[in-house]
């Protein structure tokens, strides 16, 4: 178990108002069980360091061992080195020198008949976590999650979408095309075309294929006798605020 002196965890305090909007996202996978996790560093510089990406997997594997249902309660177990996931960040933070957070994971499961895919783009920027059911291709539920790091649906399918949300939508839709002068007897139909097109943008199964075109998400894994069931993707920093740096100050920052 690593000790910590005063002098480290003053460090840690030190850096615990920086923004740490950098970092890396890992899937980790264990029999009919997979965890994705984002944990934040201030630069890119460290997401790309081998420590820190050990650590992002560490964490990953222990929210698959811990069963922790928040972030709070990930900090509060026990690494099997014997020291907590606090004093594990802590220590982290005092080696490498930055603030370093575990912003937020995910846990899901599946049945033996099913498959989970897992991708990840730019080496972390961006992971994404499939679940298929009624399949056991992993590679098609992986090329799907690939699907989906690259167009960034909002939801798997249009019953996912609330009624509020479509309501929303139709209107915006229709003030739309009747600004546009449309007829309002012919306005009703066209309101209902783009709404189809808008549920199509944001569903994944609806989606035309990324590696075919030619077909949905939805054909392409009932061809290989699968549907996808859930997914989640993280992408890096997303919706938080970005420190703003130019590369020659982030290098003069890791000189220092």
């Amino acid at each position: 178990m690593t000790t910590y002196g005063e002098k480290g965890i003053a460090k840690a305090a030190k850096k615990s108002d920086r923004i740490a909007a950098e970092g890396l996202v890992h899937v980790e996978e264990k029999g009919n069980e997979a965890a994705i996790v984002e944990i934040n560093s201030e630069t890119d510089f460290v997401a790309r360091n081998e420590g820190f990406q050990n650590l992002v997997k560490e964490i990953a594997i222990q929210v698959l061992e811990s069963k922790a249902d928040s972030v709070e309660a990930l900090l509060e177990t026990t690494l099997p080195s014997g020291e907590t996931v606090d004093q594990r960040m802590k220590e982290a933070i005092s080696t490498i020198g930055e603030k370093l957070s575990i912003r937020r994971f995910a846990v899901r499961t599946k049945t033996d008949n099913d498959s989970f895919g897992s991708y990840l783009h730019m080496g972390g920027r961006i992971g994404v976590l499939t679940v298929v059911e009624g399949s056991t291709d992993a590679e098609a539920a992986k090329d799907v999650a690939m699907h989906i790091a690259a167009i960034n649906p909002k939801y798997v399918s249009s019953e996912q979408v609330s009624e509020d949300e479509i309501a929303h939508e139709r209107e915006v839709l229709k003030q739309q095309a009747l600004n546009e002068g449309k007829p309002e007897n012919i306005v009703e139909k066209m309101v209902e075309g783009r709404l189809r097109k808008y549920l199509q943008e944001i569903c994944a199964v609806d989606q035309n294929f990324v590696k075919d075109p030619d077909q949905t998400v939805e054909a392409f894994l009932k061809s290989k006798g699968g549907k996808l069931v859930d997914f989640v993707r993280y992408e890096v920093g997303e919706g938080m605020e970005k420190r703003e740096e130019n590369f020659a100050d982030e290098v003069k920052g890791q000189m220092k």
